[in-house]
């Protein structure tokens, strides 16, 4: 159970933790015939490769709050093990084979990759470490070397899966992406002795980074879109917890020993007035407005 000072420091809700509340319908539109995945060639378990293959990183969480996940033993000698509450994202580290790709994304010996049941952009998903370290706060979990520079590795492969991901949902619109657009649909040939046009760069708009305050006890590194932008977006501390220093990303690791993200109820971030991430204008308290104006925004993105 959380303590109170915990709780007003928790980036997502009561509700949210347990798994009480249901994901909303269009967290479930996907396309199903993208293949998102086939750059991992090191699954753990040869059973997910057919379905890793055909299961884009879009397929978002199913339709169950997840209250209490049973997850089936792994041996024939080990009991069914229960995860809820702040330790539910362990139930994926422990078996991951258990679920389906609508779940879970890739994994391997390192870490799992799965999409958040409660998105906070409009591609949300976390990397889960497997170590021995993964109960213990990323501040200190990320001063072993050797165990950040493996997260690190495993965030980027994500990464590249969720900039496909945005370049599948948004290419089209893209003004950055419209030359390389003409060639893949037929429409212009690529120049004897070139390479297909780059377009834009997708995996500048991922972002890869920790809460300062993590509201689930296993560690977790968001790897989520920039726009902010999703049904899911509900609050203040939701979205302050994406656009102020209580998003740490993982390259400001290790933290300095006199950093003040190592106090973020200190800091304050959460309750700080809100401030689009684009374009900086301020809203102050009102996230109906703010939530309005991230419409806009989200539209302009998409066509830069």
């Amino acid at each position: 159970m959380a303590s109170p000072a915990e709780e007003t420091q928790d980036a997502i809700t009561e509700e949210e933790i347990q798994g009480t509340i249901v994901p909303p319908a269009s967290s479930t539109s996907i396309h199903p015939n993208r293949n998102a995945c086939n750059i991992f060639s090191h699954q753990t378990s040869p059973s997910l490769t057919k379905p890793l293959l055909t299961s884009p990183v879009t397929e978002l969480m199913h339709h169950k709050s997840r209250k209490t996940t049973i997850v089936p033993p792994t041996s024939p000698h080990e009991k069914p093990v229960v995860f809820a509450g702040r330790l539910g994202l362990g139930a994926y580290t422990h078996n991951p084979a258990a679920f389906p790709p609508s779940d879970v994304i890739f994994y391997n010996d390192i870490a799992v990759a799965v999409n958040d049941l409660y998105p906070k952009s409009s591609v949300h998903t976390l990397l889960l470490p497997r170590s021995e370290r993964n109960l213990l706060h990323p501040f200190d979990a990320f001063e072993d070397a050797a165990f950040l520079a493996a997260t690190i590795a495993e965030s980027e492969k994500l990464r590249a899966l969720v900039a496909k991901e945005l370049r599948r949902r948004y290419g089209k619109l893209s003004k950055l992406d419209q030359a390389r657009e003409r060639v893949l649909n037929g429409e212009a040939e690529v120049p004897e002795g070139e390479e297909l046009p780059k377009g834009r760069d997708w995996e500048s708009e991922v972002m890869m980074g920790i809460h300062a305050h993590p509201s689930m006890s296993h560690l977790h590194v968001h790897v989520i879109s920039v726009d902010r932008y999703s049904e899911c977006m509900k609050n203040r501390a939701h979205y302050n917890s994406f656009t102020t220093p209580f998003f740490v990303p993982l390259d400001a690791f290790p933290l300095g020993q006199d950093d003040p993200r190592r106090d973020p109820g200190e800091a304050g971030y959460l309750s700080q007035d809100l401030k689009c991430w684009r374009c900086s204008a301020g809203f102050g308290r009102s996230f109906a407005r703010l939530k309005e104006h991230l419409a806009v925004e989200f539209e302009a993105w998409k066509r830069l």
